[in-house]
């Protein structure tokens, strides 16, 4: 059962991962207004999509060890760079790549019996 609860966080991830992009998205328009810049639909979907990802993490949690909750939030940080490579054309450094090299053995190696 905690291996359910444990994807459900996992997916919450890559979801925060893609509010994150929306938000990128929204921050290089340029509005007629200062109003426009947070009453967009980019912005309503993103801090919708934060608020259902805290919701299902707060119900998870009470399933999931807090040791291996803190452990797959790591995830994102890999997800937004994929994200950020492939949805908004950016380009990877060798240091933003070993960073998510790191944290992807971290976990590798945190997880390990």
């Amino acid at each position: 059962m905690n291996n359910m609860f444990m994807l459900i966080m996992f997916i919450g991830t890559f979801f925060s991962a893609i509010s994150q992009v929306l938000l990128k998205q929204s921050a290089r328009k340029t509005y007629s207004s200062g109003l426009r810049e947070y009453l967009n639909w980019r912005v309503i979907t993103a801090y919708f999509i934060f608020g259902a990802v805290l919701l299902a993490n707060t119900y998870a949690y009470t399933r999931v060890d807090m040791k291996y909750g803190a452990v797959i939030d790591t995830f994102t940080y890999v997800f937004v760079m994929l994200l950020s490579i492939f949805v908004l054309g950016e380009k990877a450094s060798r240091g933003r790549i070993l960073g998510n090299l790191i944290i992807i053995a971290g976990v590798i190696v945190y997880t390990l019996p």
